[in-house]
């Protein structure tokens, strides 16, 4: 059967076969190879484990399965990826959008799983919903850290992409996360410390 690639990352190459989409991890060759093939194996295995934990919680995310030692097998989401539709939309649509995300990302923090690449690049709006995508730097951390980390990556990328309407957008997400997630005074606040200490370095 033919591959058609998709995409292809510095981690892994996915590509379209019957149907689906195949994620497969590439050798990095500057590794050695018995370490190269068990890191390969358990970010395959764990990329699984979070998008299934993530879907049982609340989150929008592909159905996936584990065919390999270093491939994934998942729905493709055929939706607009958010990256490219947010700046179009009306003020009233971008808000919407901005509260979906904004319940995404409590609902992964409520479940302690920090995605780790949250950018509106990550993210396909179908049907009304708001899919979150690759979760390949993501973990399972309980630690407030971690979770403002999350978040500032996000806000990061929401200055960068979306840069006229990040203000309205980052209010309409931050005050959702806030109603929806109750450690999330914890979190932003961490979170200002981390933006005092990049602001400083």
């Amino acid at each position: 059967m033919k591959k058609e690639v998709v995409k292809r990352g510095a981690e892994a190459v996915i590509y379209r076969e019957g149907g689906s989409l195949v994620k497969e991890r590439v050798k990095k060759s500057y590794r050695l190879p018995e370490l190269d093939e068990e890191i390969r194996r358990l970010r395959t295995k764990s990329e699984t484990r979070l998008l299934e934990r993530a879907r049982r919680n609340g989150v929008l995310t592909p159905d996936a399965e584990l065919t390999g030692k270093y491939t994934i097998r998942m729905e493709e989401v055929k939706g607009k990826r958010l990256k490219d539709a947010l700046n179009t939309m009306d003020g009233r649509k971008q808000a919407a959008v901005a509260r979906r995300i904004g319940e995404a990302v409590a609902a992964l923090h409520s479940a302690d799983i920090v995605h780790g690449d949250l950018t509106t690049s990550n993210m396909i709006l179908k049907d009304n919903g708001l899919y979150l995508i690759d979760f390949g730097l993501g973990k399972v951390s309980h630690k407030v850290e971690d979770k403002a980390t999350d978040l500032f990556l996000l806000w990061e990328a929401i200055i960068s992409t979306h840069y006229e309407i990040s203000g309205p957008i980052w209010k309409n997400i931050i005050n959702t996360y806030m109603q929806k997630y109750s450690t999330a005074p914890e979190v932003m606040a961490r979170l200002e410390k981390i933006g005092q200490r990049r602001r400083y370095k």
